[in-house]
C-alpha cells in the first residue's frame, strides 16, 4: 500500500537528489531517514539512563566489565 504526503517542491526535490547520491529510492531514502531518527533517539534515550545512573552503579558495571573482558582475554591464549 503506498500514500501521498504534502511536501514543499523544494524538499521534495531535495530529498530525491539525496536518494539519487545514494542509489535509493526516495521511498528507501525516507525508510533509512526515518531509521536514523529511531537510531538517534534510543541513543539519546541511552544516553540520559547513564547520566541518571547513580555513580555506584557505574563503578559495579565497570568492574565486571573489566572481569569479563579479563576471562576472554585468557581464554584466548
Amino acid at each position: 500500500m503506498t500514500t501521498t504526503i504534502k511536501v514543499s517542491n523544494e524538499l521534495r526535490d531535495r530529498l530525491k537528489a539525496q536518494a539519487a547520491h545514494t542509489g535509493r529510492t526516495l521511498g528507501a531514502h525516507l525508510a533509512a531517514l526515518a531509521d536514523l531518527a529511531d537510531r538517534e533517539e534510543r541513543l539519546a534515550r541511552l544516553k540520559r539512563a547513564i547520566a541518571e545512573t547513580r555513580p555506584e552503579a557505574l563503578e559495579n558495571y565497570r568492574a565486571e566489565t573489566r572481569q569479563w573482558e579479563a576471562t576472554e582475554l585468557s581464554d584466548a591464549r
